[in-house]
């Protein structure tokens, strides 16, 4: 068998129809060339993801944020997978028009039963383009999660918690729901941390044990604009009721029990330290003495003399 012979032989069976799509006969050929605009697309995308990832790069004249890079990548990523599904749709020559009544199933289908896939797509994109929302922000929502956001996706937005869970939230919670973002705009945020003193203490002194505490904290932000205080909120049953009032930095921000576990135990350090005392409930029991009378009565009547 020569060249010729074994060329024709492979154009054959490339070019032999397996099975056809309307009056579209798909060959192998076909196949191959769809597998390679497929291959094309991943290239392209992993192109532009380095290109973008070069922009964030300090040493560039014109910089981009992360969350920024993030999301236009994402919008990129998927409308070069757009275009390369429609041109390999067209090259395997099935007609777009034809495709109306594939559209309109669709359509009943999103009617019936994918409304919430269709909500969570849109919702997506929306997420992506508002900047809302961003990748390594601490979040908290309606529905109780609270996380760091790890990955905004099409569909789902993944949330991971302290403990290293990761929670798949719909992207639509995010945007038909209350979203509390912790790190939206600004690194500082500030709290509140309660805490007690024993009535007849000395409040300044407990002023000044708390923001001994709160200067003891690494993540403790003290400037002129940020100034931590110690407040008197009320008069409990069995103490004064305070409150530390801090602003804090993103890292502590970010970890909200261990950051009150941390100004709690320098708070009981400072007032140990002081000799204030840190009251519990307590109930005094009084006892009487005396003598308790009882009369007993028989129930038998004595009989008649």
């Amino acid at each position: 068998m020569d060249f010729l012979q074994w060329l024709d032989q492979v154009t054959q069976l490339l070019t032999h129809p397996l099975l056809s799509v309307g009056k579209t006969d798909i060959t192998v050929s076909r196949i191959i060339a769809l597998i390679g605009f497929l291959v094309l697309a991943r290239v392209l995308v992993a192109i532009i993801d380095r290109g973008l990832l070069r922009l964030a790069r300090p040493d560039r004249t014109v910089t981009l944020s992360k969350s920024g890079i993030y999301a236009l990548s994402r919008i990129m990523r998927y409308t070069v997978w757009g275009i390369v599904a429609f041109m390999g749709i067209d090259y395997l020559g099935i007609n777009l028009s034809h495709l109306a009544l594939v559209g309109g199933a669709i359509g009943v289908g999103i009617g019936f039963g994918l409304q919430n896939i269709f909500s969570n797509f849109i919702s997506g994109i929306v997420l992506l383009l508002e900047q809302t929302l961003k990748v390594g922000d601490f979040v908290d929502l309606q529905s109780g999660v609270v996380g760091r956001v790890s990955e905004i996706s099409i569909r789902y937005t993944r949330v991971t918690t302290n403990d290293s869970v990761d929670v798949i939230v719909p992207n639509s919670e995010f945007i038909n729901g209350r979203v509390t973002n912790w790190t939206f705009d600004n690194e500082n945020r500030r709290i509140h941390v309660p805490f007690g003193a024993a009535y007849g203490c000395d409040k300044e002194l407990v002023r000044e044990a708390g923001l001994a505490a709160a200067a003891s904290v690494e993540g403790t932000v003290s400037n002129t604009t940020h100034k931590s205080d110690v407040w008197l909120v009320g008069f409990g049953d069995s103490s004064l009721n305070f409150e530390l009032v801090i602003w804090v930095d993103e890292d502590l921000v970010k970890t909200p029990a261990r950051t009150q576990a941390l100004y709690l135990w320098a708070l009981e350090t400072e007032l140990s330290a002081r000799n204030i005392e840190i009251p519990f409930p307590q109930r005094d029991l009084h006892i009487r003495s005396g003598v308790l009378r009882i009369a007993n009565e028989s129930s038998d009547a004595e009989p008649a003399a």
